[in-house]
């Protein structure tokens, strides 16, 4: 099979534990865009935490999937090709549950992370994605705009629970773990597999011709959409098995093995 794209999760798969690319992966990828590959950087991430990657790897004649599938960018033109919001209704109802069920929300307004509340986990997302946290006194009066996602946020165990509870009082959104401590929630029929096969049919590449690879749950719907869908090894333990195999982790260059093993051989 002559794979055409390569879809990328960054966080824990393309970047190893401290949110760099290795020299591996790197080489990799480089020869894999040679053979006229087209790679596709897919990510939870908001679209200005990805552009500094998609700079460094020369991918700005490609596209970007930002915001788990929120948003699509034709990085050429650097135009939005695809946009999904939430509406104002419902990101007010998500902070309406999230004191409910005594969680952290954020959501992203004028490039900056909106919360009420502090605390360590929204610190991991303001340090993987570079952006200002803006502490606000009342989320609902700030956020009277649409935005592409919330992250409900807390300790693992809990909203694991949370997670359960929330696809069956709000099913008509999207809700995904990236993270064990971020549940992130999205406009109905918004994840990642939906934003690969929008832009595959717009580029005429046939689901066959797809690898992605990732990680976590909100890399499943890509996953399963893909040709041929991978894991890193570090995936976590209850999706090993709903993929079609497993390379190295993302600190033993997982992302080059692929690329290895099914684009240059």
């Amino acid at each position: 099979m002559k794979y055409k794209m390569l879809v990328l999760d960054m966080d824990d798969t393309l970047l190893n534990d401290d949110h760099i690319i290795s020299d591996e992966n790197r080489a990799m990828l480089a020869l894999a865009k040679e053979k006229g590959v087209k790679i596709i950087l897919a990510s939870g991430r908001p679209t200005a935490a990805m552009i500094e990657y998609a700079k460094d790897l020369g991918l700005m004649d490609s596209y970007m999937i930002s915001f788990n599938g929120g948003v699509i960018t034709d990085l050429t033109r650097n135009e939005v090709i695809f946009e999904q919001n939430l509406t104002v209704e419902q990101i007010h109802d998500l902070y309406n549950y999230s004191q409910y069920k005594k969680t952290h929300i954020i959501t992203y307004l004028d490039g900056n992370v909106i919360s009420e509340t502090c605390t360590e986990y929204i610190d991991i997302e303001i340090d993987i994605t570079g952006l200002k946290h803006e502490v606000v006194p009342d989320f609902k009066e700030r956020v009277q705009l649409p935005a592409i996602k919330c992250i409900l946020l807390e300790e693992p165990n809990y909203l694991k629970e949370v997670e359960k509870d929330l696809k069956v009082a709000m099913p008509h959104l999207s809700v995904c773990m990236s993270k064990p401590f971020f549940l992130e929630v999205a406009q109905t029929g918004i994840n990642k597999g939906a934003s690969v096969k929008y832009l595959a049919e717009k580029l005429g590449i046939h689901q066959s011709e797809i690898i992605a690879v990732g990680n976590a749950e909100n890399d499943l719907s890509m996953i399963e959409y893909a040709g041929l869908g991978v894991w890193v090894d570090n995936v976590e333990p209850e999706l090993r098995h709903k993929g079609d195999l497993i390379v190295a982790s993302n600190n033993d260059h997982g992302v080059a093995e692929v690329i290895r093993r099914f684009i240059l051989a």
